[in-house]
């Protein structure tokens, strides 16, 4: 095996709240659209959290056929879309040996969705009703299969599944198979669908989600009227590519996945490590590998999802890794415009990463009026700014302690 080589990002493909490609995804961002609105996919009448980031004008049938959507759960339809966007733009199929091309994609829960509508008919109906596909629908390494099996990828085939960190860890794992020479090309990324009652309700209940009836007053990171996240949905690849692979045959590259950390608190199921310490060595082993030095004009895409704990952990870690150059470091959260696509957060910070450095332009964290002196760095409040920046960083902190950051260059 061929050690340390180069990994390119040469396509790029969205289904979000805020677009259902990559361009339109990240014109939203840069110009600060708010993708929160009220629930729509079930009847909130008796919950407390009333909003969410929907994908609102997708349609699976351009992407499935229709027998093949009825057999498909949204995270999947999400996932399948997604990966077919990016696979096209980057013109890597047909590029790679089948058995060199491999998928890796993140969920954090998999097909909730089908999960909750047949133990519904199990409950009411008996269990001759529930459905013979249940079990591959709802299942999270459906995604990664269905992806694999249309795209010819006979190399590994995986999830990640690491709660909120999961599209960062399948990125970051796609990273690492390149670049140690099990594959040559890797579809990766995350999807999530769980804006159902089930789950809306048990975040709910664990007092995890903004209450808050205001679209503009919800999604808050940094800002001291935060109360929560607001969940989102939706699904971001990926194509991974050698690097001489890609220049050989003139793809188009993004930027380069130059560095990768992924610890574990090993603290609490839910919180962080107060003194967030798995949070600043999953930054500090990405900035590492990526050869950060003292010039590096640092863009961080925060985990920041506007629960009071995670921004003021998060805060001090960027301050642990960075060390002085934090006050100098711009800082913004995209989930204030997604809300959190949980499984796919790290996936769309990804590209926002990807698409700030090639445009130098920061994404802002809208909505954010009374900063937290808690949270006291440049947070790029309400409006995008230009900045030549020269390393990008992108964190993601999961359940279960699980912390990821990645780190892109301009190549």
């Amino acid at each position: 095996m061929s050690e340390n080589r180069r990994v390119v990002v040469t396509g790029l493909g969205a289904i979000t709240p805020v677009g259902n490609d990559a361009t339109s995804t990240w014109e939203s961002l840069k110009n600060g659209k708010n993708g929160i609105g009220n629930i729509t996919l079930f009847d909130t009448e008796k919950f407390k959290a009333k909003l969410a980031a929907e994908v609102r004008g997708f349609d699976p049938k351009e992407y499935l056929e229709v027998n093949d959507v009825l057999r498909t759960d949204r995270y999947a339809q999400f996932a399948v879309a997604a990966a077919q966007q990016a696979v096209d733009e980057s013109g890597v199929e047909g590029t790679v040996e089948p058995e060199r091309f491999a998928v890796f994609f993140g969920t954090g829960i998999g097909g909730i969705g089908t999960f909750e509508k047949e133990h519904t008919k199990l409950m009411e109906r008996g269990p001759r009703r529930v459905s013979p596909l249940f079990v591959p629908m709802m299942i999270a390494n459906m995604a990664a299969g269905m992806i694999a099996i249309r795209h010819d990828c006979r190399g590994t085939a995986m999830p990640a599944v690491t709660a909120c960190a999961s599209g960062s860890n399948a990125i970051g794992e796609a990273m690492r198979m390149i670049r140690h020479g099990y594959a040559d090309a890797v579809i990766t990324g995350g999807a999530e669908a769980s804006i159902n009652a089930s789950a809306v309700a048990g975040f709910a209940n664990m007092l995890a989600l903004s209450t808050s009836e205001d679209p503009d007053a919800a999604s808050l990171p940094f800002d001291k009227r935060r109360g929560g996240f607001v969940i989102g949905e939706g699904a971001v690849a990926l194509v991974l590519e050698e690097y001489e692979h890609a220049k050989a045959r003139g793809a188009k590259i993004y930027g380069e996945v130059c560095g990768y950390g992924s610890t574990c608190d090993a603290y609490h199921i839910t919180a962080p490590h107060p003194e967030a310490r798995g949070g600043a060595r999953a930054m500090t082993d990405a900035m590492a590998e990526a050869g950060y030095h003292e010039d590096d004009v640092v863009y961080v895409n925060a985990h920041g999802t506007g629960t009071p704990m995670n921004d003021v952990v998060e805060t001090l870690a960027i301050k642990k890794a960075l060390g002085e150059a934090a006050a100098n470091a711009y800082v913004s959260s995209t989930k204030s415009m997604t809300g959190h696509m949980l499984g796919a957060a790290g996936a769309l910070e990804a590209l926002a990463c990807l698409q700030a450095l090639r445009e130098g332009i920061i994404p802002p964290t809208i909505n954010l009026s009374e900063q937290d002196e808690e949270c006291d760095l440049n947070c790029v409040p309400n409006t995008a700014v230009k900045a030549d920046i020269t390393l990008a960083l992108s964190n993601s902190l999961g359940f279960g302690g699980h912390n990821a950051c990645l780190a892109f260059r301009k190549v």
